[in-house]
Order: structure tokens, then sequence, then C-alpha cells
């Protein structure tokens, strides 16, 4: 079976084709600014290279709560999830531009919808819940839904793979640090506690997106007209994060800056891993302990200086990182130091794959 995976991003639509949920064929990735696809462009990508799929795969951000799997897309289907668009203002749209963008060429392939949210369905209601009227949960369904699902997904089944353990034998922090990131742990192969809520912009300090910040802070900037409440969303979701500390959305070029003793790009990184180290800690204690900690994501994958900070003020945990393997790494491997009680892994973010087997699944039932 050939899936052509279809992940729509912020500002790209990437596409690959996967063989048997285990091989990538084919990766492409075409520019997307603001969810716009270029349709010829498009078309040319799956004439030419992707042509052969048997069926489709498509990252949805949201399922709301009603769709905590993956499900063959029908009209029924589609039109459920624009009906979320307004939990995902931002995300949503962008996804359902490429599905149907997808559809009008390939109308007669079976599609998949895969979601960001749905492997976090395992939440508990003690780790779900804001303390917020009962009326607002009810009506607005406000509760903690969280995202990159699909990438912690994968790490949940990775790194037993890697550690030759059972899938639900392991306690998994899972750090999905990239533009946007998220920790997750994991029990039993299942979420049980993540950073980000009700929307991504809740938890770590991201590339753009400021994190956890105090809500009353937010109140009394709106009470004295500091920020204009249409301005609140683009503020906290684009000129935030790094780029508000650091003067830029590159972590790369924050840790050079930072080396070079530059003072905004030095405050930027130490913010930065604080507020990481801290969620680690608490993902640990969700889990009441751990029994490997694990990178993904772009930061996640290529930032060793990243990994290395985050884990030497958690040896109270167990950790231990080698330098040397630290620094060597390329791909999926162990980066412990012989001494360390708890294994660090880094593991390639692989999407694609989780994508293309949660299709599979659907297609074969």
């Amino acid at each position: 079976m050939r899936t052509l995976v279809v992940n729509a991003g912020s500002s790209s639509l990437k596409l690959s084709l996967v063989r048997d949920a285990s091989e990538t064929l084919v990766e492409r990735e075409l520019s997307a600014p603001r969810g716009q696809i270029d349709r010829d462009e498009l078309t040319r990508a799956i004439t030419d290279e992707l042509r052969d799929a048997d069926a489709v795969a498509h990252r949805i951000v949201h399922g709301g709560e009603h769709y905590v799997e993956p499900v063959l897309l029908t009209d029924e289907v589609v039109e459920d999830l624009r009906a979320l668009t307004d939990l995902a203002p931002l995300h949503q749209p962008k996804s359902l531009a490429a599905l149907d963008a997808v559809t009008r060429l390939l109308p007669d392939l079976p599609a998949v919808a895969c979601f960001d949210t749905a492997f976090h369905a395992t939440l508990s209601p003690a780790a779900s819940t804001y303390a917020v009227p009962a009326e607002w949960r009810a009506r607005w369904k406000v509760r903690k839904y969280g995202f990159h699902g699909l990438s912690h997904s994968w790490v949940a089944r990775r790194a037993p793979q890697l550690l030759g353990a059972a899938d639900d034998d392991l306690r998994i922090i899972s750090c999905h640090l990239g533009a946007g990131a998220s920790l997750c742990a994991i029990a039993h192969g299942e979420s049980i506690d993540t950073t980000m809520g009700f929307t991504p912009l809740d938890g770590l300090v991201m590339a753009t997106r400021s994190g956890s910040v105090d809500p009353g802070m937010l109140l009394w900037l709106l009470a004295h007209d500091a920020v204009a409440q249409g301005e609140m969303a683009s503020v906290l979701e684009q000129e935030s994060g790094l780029l508000a500390l650091a003067g830029s959305a590159d972590m790369k070029e924050v840790l050079a800056r930072a080396n070079g003793d530059d003072a905004d790009a030095t405050l930027a990184i130490n913010v930065y891993v604080h507020r990481l180290a801290g969620a680690i800690a608490a993902m640990a204690a969700a889990s009441s302990g751990i029994d490997v900690l694990v990178f993904t994501g772009g930061v996640g994958e290529r930032a060793p200086e990243i990994r290395a900070r985050a884990t030497a003020g958690l040896a109270f945990l167990g950790f231990a990182i080698d330098e040397g393997a630290n620094q060597r790494l390329a791909g999926d491997g162990d980066i412990s130091a012989a001494r360390s009680e708890v294994p660090t892994l880094v593991i390639r973010a692989r999407e694609d794959l989780e994508m293309a087997r949660q299709a599979k699944s659907v297609l074969a039932t």
C-alpha cells in the first residue's frame, strides 16, 4: 500500500509517498504562504512524483471531542471539520485547504483524516479539565486538547523499539521541540499529560509563540488599552517567544548569538531552557516517574546544546548525557552517559510514517 501523506504547515505543504507505513519513497515541500496553495505546483508534484498512491492521509490539527481516532473522510466528516475551525482558526483552515486541493486532483482515492489532538483523548479528567465555570466547559467545550499528537504517538512506538522494550513497559517523556513545541507524558503507550492546552499557545516558549503566560496579565493589558483585543492573538502567536526575546525565531541563530555573549539571545535561551526543564520535571511527576526521555522535532533533533542544558539541572531525575554522543549523533539514537539512570534518546520526527500507519489501519477495517 502506498499512501500520499499531506501535512499542511504554517507556510508550507509537505507531501510524501510512503510504502507500507514503513518507507518514505518521495518527499516534496511546496511553498504555501498563509495556507495559500499553488494548484499548478501541486498538480505538477502529484503528477510527476507522487502519482502512484493508493490512498491519502491528511494531517488535521483539531478533531474536537468527537474525532479521537483516524477516520475515513466523507462529505459529512469534512463538514464536521469545517465546523471545528473556530477551535483552531489559525491552523484548521490550512489543513482543510490542503484537503480540498488534493481531493480535486485525486477524487477517487480513499482519504483518511489523522488528528493532532487524537492521541491526547486518553487524558484523564484531572489532566484535561480547567477550573472554570461548568457552563464554559459544556457550552464552549473548554478543556485541554493537546497537540503534536502524531509526533508524540510516533515517539510512543519508536522509543520502545530502540530500547528493546514492550510499548506498555515504559514511562516516556516526549519533547517535541520545533517552531511549535510541546511535551507529552506517555504511559502504557497512551498520553497522560501534555503541555499544550485548549490551543497550541499554551506551555513552552516557542519560536514565535509565548507559551504559558498569566491570564491576569493579558486582562490587565486589555483593560489598560495597552494592546487592542484584535491584536492580542497575532502578538501572542506571531510576535512572541524567541522572536520577542532575541529578535529572531531561528534557534540556530539565537544559540550562536548567545555563545557570542549577546545579552538578548542569552536571556532568550535561559528562559527557553528554564521553562523546558521545569516542564520535563512536571511531566515526570504526572507519570509518577520516568523510564526514558526523548527529544524530537527540528530543535530537539538538531540542537545538542538545548538537549544538554535542559537535562543538566535534572540529574535528580537520573539523567546524564554523554557530551560526545550528544554532539555526534545523526538520526535516531541514545545519547546517555554510561552513568545515566534514565536513557535519553533522540528520535527523528516521523509524522509521515505515523499517518500512513493510521491510514492503513482505517482502510484495513
